[in-house]
Order: C-alpha cells, then structure tokens, then sequence
C-alpha cells in the first residue's frame, strides 16, 4: 500500500475529459500534475499536443482518450486516432472497446480490434477500456483473456460515462483473472482518498480521476 503523498500521486492518471474542457483548462490541469507529480495527464485527442508542449521533461506523461466514451469507432479509425495521438506527443492511450462487439461475443472482432490498436500504439503504453458495467462475469474474463493473448499493458475499468462506476469487486476480478499478465486501471467515481486506497489493496495498478489535485489535498490534512 502506498503510503507518501509521492507513492499516490505515481498512481495517478490525472482526467481532464469534460466536453466543454478549454485550453486554459488544459494549461491549469498541467500545472496540478506538475506540482503534485501525478504519473499521467489524460486528454482528449485535440489536447495532446498542447498538453505534451506544457508537460515536456516534467516527468508527466501525456495520456490520450481514443474513441472517448463510447467506443464506438471503426477499429481503423481508433488506430488512427491512436498514431495521431502518439506522434502529437501522447506516451499511453487509454482506448475504449466497441462494447457492442463484446455483447454479441464477437470475440474475433474484439481482439481483431485490440490488434490494431497495439499496433498502432508501438511502443506507447495501450490501455483498453472494457466498461464492465455493460458486462456479465463471464464477459469479463474473455476479455481479459484476449488482451493477455495480444499483449496490452492494461484493462481499464470504466469510462465514467457508463452505468455505474468501479466496484472493489470489479478490481478484484480483474486482478484474478489478468494474474499480473495485463495490469489493472481502476477508474469511475473516483473522488477520495479512501476510495483509491481501497482500490489499491483489491489490486489497482493505476487510478483514473479526474479529483486528482482534490485528492492530494486531502492528504495534507490527515
């Protein structure tokens, strides 16, 4: 368990992804990961560069959110969107899976489309979104399964803007299931600092937020 202020803000991916986010908003949420040294700041594809032009040598990494929220692009267009953002500047990717193709069990178009996004990513870190408010139990597993099978660093619980938020449960599935072969993001609902330390025992590699310097602040006060 991380117990500096430091060790949590290294788990932290940073989420500025509002609609209405404006450049001043971007420019303000990298100063924040500057001065609290968060492991990530997560934008939207039209950020990156102006994100990765602030952020350049601070040790913050830039983090794109492809096919944000709903997932729903052509697993071409989600690659190109991936190499764009990687070549604006972006060192990770936090991808959203065609969630509908998971529901029918088309699981050869799932991973077809996991494919193509790592190879697009190169070396970037990828991690994919499998929104498991949508999912059984069993969908759960198979995904994880074939992001092992293709090689992606992480699966990342929510988008945020699905039916609910991350459980302790979901993390711990995920842990089990994934055995240290794929990490674990934990994201949705995330606001306190109770809720990513208890994230991180059930077994979250990374925690997605957007209550990033909130949550540091709260730790001045323990």
């Amino acid at each position: 368990m991380p117990e500096k202020s430091s060790e949590i803000a290294e788990l932290i991916d940073y989420a500025v992804l509002k609609p209405d986010a404006t450049p001043s908003d971007i420019e303000k949420a990298c100063r924040e990961s500057i001065k609290y040294g968060f492991h990530a700041l997560c934008v939207n594809p039209c950020y990156v560069h102006l994100a990765a032009s602030r952020l350049r040598e601070s040790g913050v990494k830039v983090c794109a959110a492809v096919s944000f929220p709903f997932g729903a692009s052509t697993a071409k267009v989600k690659a190109l969107e991936v190499a764009k953002a990687i070549e604006d500047g972006a060192e990770e990717v936090d991808v959203v899976a065609n969630i509908g193709i998971i529901k029918s069990h088309s699981w050869k178009d799932f991973q077809e489309e996991v494919r193509q996004i790592v190879r697009a990513a190169g070396r970037a870190v990828v991690k994919i979104i499998i929104e498991v408010g949508y999912l059984s139990e069993q969908e759960i597993v198979r995904c994880c399964e074939i992001l092992v099978d293709v090689g992606v660093e992480f699966v990342k619980t929510c988008t945020g803007y699905g039916p609910r938020g991350v459980a302790k449960s979901d993390v711990e599935l995920l842990k089990r299931v994934c055995k240290g072969r794929v990490k674990v993001k934990a994201a949705g609902g995330i606001r306190s600092l109770r809720r990513v330390l208890e994230l991180v025992e059930a077994g979250a590699d990374r925690i997605g937020t957007s209550s990033g310097p909130l949550i540091m602040e709260s730790l001045k006060r323990i």
